[in-house]
């Protein structure tokens, strides 16, 4: 596997006094703008912030009680959002799919740069659109936090430094990937 997926994780312990510029800002969303996309469409649509300015304020203000508590530490968000056709059930799934697809490749850009991103699904939708604008043939779906993380983890609250600790597990690849038949292991 390649060092920037596998050192890739979601941490919570940012530094709060820590920057990201708006160069390092821009490589992440050209990592998710060449990503992948179904039949040309290119649904994908950011509401960019950074820490201090309105949008950063805005989009906190759309968190939930989960996120609140660690999130505004981070030095950016990036609210990922792509159509929204319910009637169109296809280009409504294909979305999603391409909203995934740019959200990984950021992810391993901001590792690429030395950052670390969260992808937060915790946050009010409907506020959001309300917040920004945001037309009713797009949907918002994630908010990523983007930051660098804390250089001494005892600055951070206690619950923050707790789950950061947590080890990074996954399943083993033989419950996740079958052969010949569902829950046969594939055979490497």
């Amino acid at each position: 596997m390649h060092e920037l997926i596998e050192s890739r994780w979601s941490p919570r312990g940012y530094d709060d006094t820590a920057t990201v510029s708006a160069s390092e800002i821009t490589e992440i969303l050209d990592a998710g703008r060449w990503a992948p996309t179904w039949g040309r469409i290119q649904p994908l649509r950011f509401v960019v912030g950074l820490r201090g300015d309105d949008t950063f304020t805005r989009l906190t203000g759309t968190l939930n009680r989960g996120n609140i508590g660690w999130a505004p530490r981070a030095s950016a968000f990036i609210l990922l959002c792509t159509t929204n056709d319910p009637d169109d059930a296809k280009a409504h799934t294909y979305g999603a799919v391409d909203l995934g697809l740019a959200l990984s490749q950021m992810l391993v850009q901001a590792r690429a740069l030395g950052l670390h991103g969260h992808p937060m699904a915790g946050f009010d939708a409907a506020a959001a659109s309300e917040r920004f604008d945001i037309p009713h043939d797009k949907r918002p779906l994630v908010v990523l936090a983007v930051g660098r993380l804390a250089d001494d983890p005892d600055t951070l609250p206690p619950e923050i430094r707790e789950r950061d600790a947590w080890p990074r597990e996954r399943l083993p690849l033989s419950e996740v990937a079958f052969g010949t038949t569902w829950g046969e292991p594939f055979d490497s």
